[in-house]
């Protein structure tokens, strides 16, 4: 269903199709935070916000096909989105205005907000250097999605440049996978002394494992959580994170949401990139 050129249409929601396991997503305060910043916007505006959680990528764009067939959503917001996404054409071939939050290469041309993951990772990578780490070690989001790949790779390249090590550990989002991260580090004879993670549910979990196993934090190992929840800060040593506004994000994305919806052209708005904020849990 294409929006009216005329401005966003009270009454009919705006959709979000969200490849995520049900229980990952009710542990992780992302999405409550960015969803409450998209509804500051669009609520007012008399346009709700429908959340689909699905399984798979094939999933969600099943999920878009009927939302349009059914004329059920004005528009859509496309969230971890993968290298050549099919939901890109998907949502051309159907006429849907949309608004992508990911780098511009990946959006392909729709209208984006990206965070600039790149930039706050490169200031990460850097801290803990200057903080003595010779060894760092990433415990990264889901493999295929672009933005983990965007972390992955300036993650391993500026580590290169300042002449440090590097361990990679595959991670899904969730607390399990962070306590995986920590028992693996038994099985590696000269360790990361600090590890760095793609949300905070990972580093809670990793938290958590350490104490159990007797790895002090940050005496023995350094942690640093992506987004900054309330979950870092009540942490105990608290967390350091790379942190943003997650509401103001969501925000901005309605708002640039609202602008597809009353008839502007396709632009790239790059938020501005998260910042580390050091705490108890890294030296």
């Amino acid at each position: 269903m294409a929006a009216e050129s005329t401005g966003p249409s009270a009454g009919t929601p705006v959709g979000l199709a969200l490849v995520r396991d049900a229980e990952v997503l009710g542990a992780e305060p992302f999405f409550h935070e960015f969803i409450a910043g998209m509804e500051r916007v669009l609520v007012p505006l008399g346009v709700p916000v429908l959340l689909q959680v699905v399984a798979t990528v094939a999933h969600a764009a099943d999920r878009m096909r009927a939302w349009a067939e059914e004329g059920q959503v004005q528009g859509v917001i496309l969230i971890d989105l993968l290298p050549g996404d099919e939901r890109v054409a998907l949502v051309r071939d159907l006429g849907m205005p949309a608004v992508v939050i990911g780098d511009p290469v990946t959006a392909g041309g729709l209208p984006a907000v990206w965070t600039q993951d790149e930039v706050a990772m490169r200031d990460v990578v850097a801290e803990l250097v200057a903080g003595g780490h010779d060894h760092l070690g990433h415990v990264a989001g889901p493999a295929e999605m672009a933005h983990t790949i965007i972390r992955r790779r300036t993650f391993g390249a500026v580590a290169a440049e300042h002449g440090v090590r590097t361990t990679t550990f595959d991670g899904d989002y969730s607390e399990a996978a962070g306590v995986r991260a920590v028992t693996a580090l038994a099985g590696i004879g000269d360790r990361p002394t600090a590890l760095v993670f793609d949300n905070d549910v990972m580093a809670l979990g990793a938290l958590h494992e350490a104490a159990r196993i007797g790895l002090a934090v940050p005496g023995d190992l350094s942690l640093v959580a992506w987004d900054d929840s309330a979950l870092c800060q009540l942490a105990d040593p608290p967390l350091s994170a790379v942190s943003h506004d997650v509401q103001a994000l969501g925000v901005l994305v309605g708002e640039t949401l609202a602008e597809v919806l009353s008839g502007a052209a396709a632009r790239v708005i790059m938020a501005a990139p998260a910042t580390l904020v050091v705490r108890g849990s890294s030296i």
